[in-house]
């Protein structure tokens, strides 16, 4: 049976409809599934974890390749589904959670499986929250291959500096390397999103690709940066307050030979990197040089 006909079959039998406030879009082609599948590289030494599994259709496949698959899903409606289609399997589980609420360190810990890999089509509307729970929280992971709006995987595969990003794009190449894989038109979901997608893969680093001194400042900064992505990267910082005045912030760039005109969006990761090594450095001096402080 067709993916198409198993959806339809499925979501008649359980009197299913997309649930639109959770961003549910049903994947129904075959070649597409494959092609997830294939891409995250899945063996039996491999433990899945799926992200918003919603009727099955990519965890049938997940389960005949990987040693265990644990599918995280929101939604209560899918968890009957779920445990009906595949409770046979030995190497399956299911957890009626919101991804963000669990604790994946813990879960990657107990289980004990050489590989972790995370498998996702994610909703659109969640999409960078899940992704940087996933970088952030430094959980010991392979790959993580997700399916998400094309604008969106636009954003994480640019090379920073060079086109339309966002501050999530400096946290992709800080942690991962990012490949896209596959268009996918919007066709090819129940119901059809206004929007096409597009597969990507992100190999996750041993190390990050570059050295900093305060990787939590780093990304302040970053993000402090693109909250006011329009203004120059002067005003968006100065404005904040949280790292000088307009003044000092200038002078801090015209060190680093950065031009005070530059926005956001056309720097690159080392030169952010750079700013936020001088300006802890500077934060250190200060306080070993102030008056208030004591050893």
């Amino acid at each position: 049976m067709s993916i198409l006909k198993e959806t339809k079959f499925i979501m008649n039998k359980y009197h299913i409809t997309a649930n639109k406030n959770l961003g549910q879009n049903f994947l129904i082609d075959d070649e597409t599934v494959a092609g997830i599948v294939e891409t995250a590289s899945v063996s039996k030494e491999d433990l899945i974890i799926e992200i918003g599994p919603g009727l099955g259709t990519l965890t049938k496949e997940l389960l005949e390749r990987a040693g265990k698959v644990i599918c995280i899903e929101l939604d209560k409606r899918m968890i009957e589904i779920l445990e009906d289609r595949f409770s046979m399997y030995d190497n399956f589980k299911v957890i009626n959670e919101d991804v963000l609420k669990v604790n994946l360190k813990d879960l990657i810990q107990k289980e004990k499986i050489k590989n972790t890999k995370i498998v996702a089509n994610l909703p659109y509307y969640i999409t960078t929250p899940i992704i940087m729970k996933l970088l952030e929280d430094k959980l010991d992971i392979e790959t993580i291959t997700v399916m998400i709006q094309k604008e969106v995987a636009d954003r994480l595969v640019t090379e920073p500096g060079t086109g339309d990003t966002g501050a999530i794009t400096y946290a992709i190449h800080y942690y991962t390397n990012p490949k896209r894989i596959l268009e996918v038109p919007n066709t090819l979901f129940i119901p059809s999103p206004k929007v096409n997608s597009t597969v990507v893969k992100l190999n996750i680093l041993k190390t990050p690709s570059i050295e900093v001194k305060n990787e939590k400042q780093l990304f302040d900064i970053i993000k402090t940066a693109f909250m006011q992505k329009r203004k120059t990267l002067v005003n968006a910082i100065a404005n904040s307050g949280k790292y000088g005045s307009k003044e000092q912030v200038e002078k801090t760039l015209q060190k680093l030979e950065i031009d005070l005109k530059i926005r956001p969006e056309k720097m690159s990761l080392e030169q952010f990197a750079k700013l936020s090594n001088l300006i802890e450095t500077k934060i250190v001096w200060k306080l070993l040089t102030s008056s208030d402080f004591v050893v």
